[in-house]
């Protein structure tokens, strides 16, 4: 079961083929709340779907936490920098329910935690990418288009101080940044038809956003941005966003 999972977390990084990204965060009135990372790979079962096969024919459906993960990979963590293993321990409070059908072609996660507070949360999608690269008997890396992110190419911080809330990314390496989307130009049509989607929902309504695209919901407690997965990856800091509530 792990060994399955190992291979479905490195085919979704490298190849990323019409996939949905959903970035999704329930914030309570106390600051509290829910954050959950799903996509819908199914497009990418039609056309990887034999080789996820080779591993397991069965239906699988199934939950589990990242910190059984990290347990069974503890050796290799303990070779990363002191850095490094303190992002992945980050996510030992998360759960992911997975969902693959090979005779329906179907390929859905939902990457979830709760949070005491918004400065809890981390870059899900770059921790993800160092786990990944701990199940590739390669080495470090090995196929992986989105290896050069290992290296910290970026990085997420959100805030949220009960009427402000921020998402900040950061390009910090500039240089590593630039080769990591240049190592994508061949894919770049493939990831063009991939989107990542902010779902933000708040115990509030929402008075102004910094995003001009940002859509509301009927009671503006809600508030989603839609971005092309191409462009979010060559420039993260495009989908940094300042929400103000009302009092």
């Amino acid at each position: 079961m792990n060994k399955i999972i190992w291979v479905l977390l490195g085919i979704l990084l490298t190849t990323a083929t019409s996939c949905e990204f959903s970035e999704n965060i329930y914030i309570y009135e106390n600051g509290s709340g829910k954050m959950e990372f799903t996509f819908d790979a199914s497009e990418m079962m039609k056309m990887t779907g034999d080789e996820l096969t080779k591993e397991s024919e069965e239906k699988v459906d199934s939950t589990f936490t990242f910190k059984e993960l990290l347990e069974e990979r503890k050796d290799s963590i303990s070779k990363l920098s002191k850095e490094q293993q303190e992002v992945l321990k980050g996510l030992e409070n998360y759960s992911m329910h997975m969902l693959m059908d090979p005779s329906s072609k179907t390929m859905k996660f939902d990457l979830f935690t709760n949070f005491k507070d918004v400065d809890e949360l981390q870059d899900m999608f770059a921790a993800m990418t160092k786990m990944q690269a701990m199940g590739d008997e390669k080495g470090a890396g090995g196929n992986n288009k989105f290896s050069s992110l290992e290296q910290e190419t970026s990085e997420l911080k959100y805030s949220y101080n009960g009427r402000k809330f921020t998402r900040k990314s950061k390009i910090i390496n500039q240089e590593l940044h630039q080769q990591m989307v240049d190592s994508l130009s061949e894919m770049a049509m493939v990831y063009e038809s991939s989107t990542y989607k902010l779902n933000y929902h708040f115990p509030r309504p929402i008075k102004s956003v910094s995003n001009e695209a940002a859509l509301f919901s009927d009671d503006r407690k809600t508030v989603t941005v839609e971005f092309r997965f191409m462009e979010y990856l060559k420039n993260p800091e495009a989908l940094n966003l300042e929400v103000i509530l009302e009092k």
